[in-house]
């Protein structure tokens, strides 16, 4: 049976317009995965000697197990936020003579070959390949390592109940911040505390029944959680809410685009992932508080306007990288309106900037750091309005995967709207500014890196008119395109 969903996800996933997206995006997924493979691998060969080298009188082994904790951490963060889970359509399964079970096993199962699970190999493999060739004991090596192992995937077990039920997700973020602050206000040595008991699993080659057993545990936690839900008429069952009006006069003088302004508002004062995405614009305010507070960083003042970009754009990078998913639910009905393109985009366009100006505004207590800050900070905004806007609209056409408004917990269904194309579309908006800043600098002086910054930012803003012809056309183009795959998620 597990052959036969194979074969027929194949076949969804060659016909599906995701197929047909650029050879050239494909082949630079490829190349990223390879060479973050390739930074495993020799990460994991070099760590032994580097911490030999670095730390002589301790063994490499035990500096590793005391960083495991803060691995692990690292590891799930980044899970919650970058992991697409894998899904499947359930409901025609639903009314043919194929077990639950059956159906969920596979569900699970096809988690468990993420690349996030296969990653972390490339470095824990070679690590034990240079312990065994160092001389430990093969027999618990061999068991640390498939600790190791059995701990990556019970992480991917975790993500899946984080991702879809909010109570685990502030269980197990109450718990790690209270992790955090006990070892950075040194109540409680917790990476000394982690490490004994990795080392132990290393020691006791039979401890690695412990994690094991907390892999299946969770997966078994995963099951009953899936079966729970697994039935027809919890699929087709609508659940019917009290609606309220919200007046949005006000909108009313931004001329043609005020309906799609309002839209968008009620948009997310009425729904939960719109809502999740305003908390975390809020949360980029603070993002430079990393960088302006450590003198290390004062040195490389690329990276300053690299936080620049951050403390303003929250909500640009986190609202903006989803249009048009936002509108997948009705996305048909919109596009079927006697409404120009324009309008549509100006609207987005209108809202982001909005955005930028009142983040800016939130961002005065920053004057605290000195003018030089501030400055960076204000021509980061610039920088975000002129040409940021732009280009997160013009990556919006190359990012069709539907986005559930309303986030439940439901284990069959895609709610993260994200895919690694945004990744691409991201780099000119982090790296741009860093660059258009440093090379001003280098040759001239710091003022002169601020002055090109927002100078940049009002060229864009020149040449609004010719960015949204462009992007239009590239809209106008890929509609159809847009449209049926959007219609793919029913």
């Amino acid at each position: 049976m597990f052959k036969r969903f194979l074969s027929l996800e194949w076949k969804q996933f060659s016909r599906s317009s995701y197929f047909e997206k650029g050879l050239a995006i494909k082949i630079l997924l490829i190349l990223g995965a390879l060479y973050f493979i390739a930074c495993f691998g020799v990460l994991g060969v070099a760590a032994f000697f580097m911490i030999q080298d670095g730390f002589p009188n301790q063994d490499p082994l035990v500096v590793v197990s005391n960083f495991l904790i803060f691995w692990f951490m690292a590891d799930l963060a980044f899970r919650f936020f970058m992991q697409q889970l894998p899904v499947m359509n359930i409901k025609p399964y639903m009314i043919i003579p194929i077990k639950r079970k059956t159906v969920i096993h596979y569900l699970l199962g096809k988690t468990t070959l993420s690349f996030f699970n296969i990653l972390p190999l490339f470095f824990f493999l070679p690590f034990s390949i240079v312990l065994l060739v160092q001389g430990y004991p093969p027999l618990n090596v061999v068991s640390w390592f498939f600790s190791m192992l059995f701990f990556t995937i019970s992480l991917n077990y975790l993500n899946f109940l984080l991702n879809k039920n909010n109570k685990f997700f502030y269980v197990i973020l109450s718990i790690l911040a209270g992790l955090v602050l006990l070892e950075y206000f040194e109540v409680y040595p917790i990476s000394e505390s982690a490490g004994t008991f990795f080392y132990t699993i290393y020691q006791k080659w039979y401890a690695v029944s412990i994690p094991l057993l907390l892999m299946i545990l969770l997966y078994r936690r995963n099951y009953k959680f899936i079966r729970e839900s697994f039935y027809l008429d919890d699929a087709i069952r609508k659940e019917s809410q009290e609606v309220s009006s919200t007046n949005l006069g006000f909108l009313n003088r931004f001329g043609d685009i005020a309906p799609f302004l309002k839209n968008d508002v009620k948009l997310i004062m009425r729904n939960a992932r719109p809502k999740q995405v305003m908390l975390m614009s809020f949360l980029f305010l603070f993002y430079g508080l990393i960088f302006y507070t450590q003198d290390t960083y004062r040195d490389m003042p690329a990276f300053l306007a690299f936080a620049s970009i951050f403390v303003t754009g929250g909500f640009l990078l986190s609202f903006g990288q989803l249009v048009p998913s936002w509108d997948s639910e009705y996305y048909k009905l919109l596009m079927s309106q006697n409404i120009p393109y324009r309008k549509y985009l100006e609207s987005k366009w209108y809202l982001m900037v909005v955005a930028v100006v009142v983040s800016f505004i939130l961002s005065t207590p920053y004057l605290y750091f000195g003018y030089k800050i501030y400055s960076m900070i204000a021509a980061g905004a610039l920088f975000n309005i002129g040409l940021n806007s732009f280009i997160t609209l013009y990556g919006g056409v190359l990012n069709r995967v539907p986005v559930e408004l309303n986030v439940k917990a439901k284990a069959f269904s895609n709610t993260q709207g994200f895919n690694p194309t945004q990744l691409l579309i991201a780099l000119p908006k982090m790296a741009g500014p860093m660059l258009i800043f440093y090379i001003p600098y280098k040759f001239i002086n710091f003022e002169a890196g601020i002055l090109t910054l927002a100078l940049s930012g009002i060229l864009g803003l020149v040449f609004k008119k010719f960015f949204f012809n462009l992007i239009e056309k590239v809209y106008q183009k890929g509609k159809y395109k847009t449209i049926a795959a959007f219609d793919e998620k029913k």
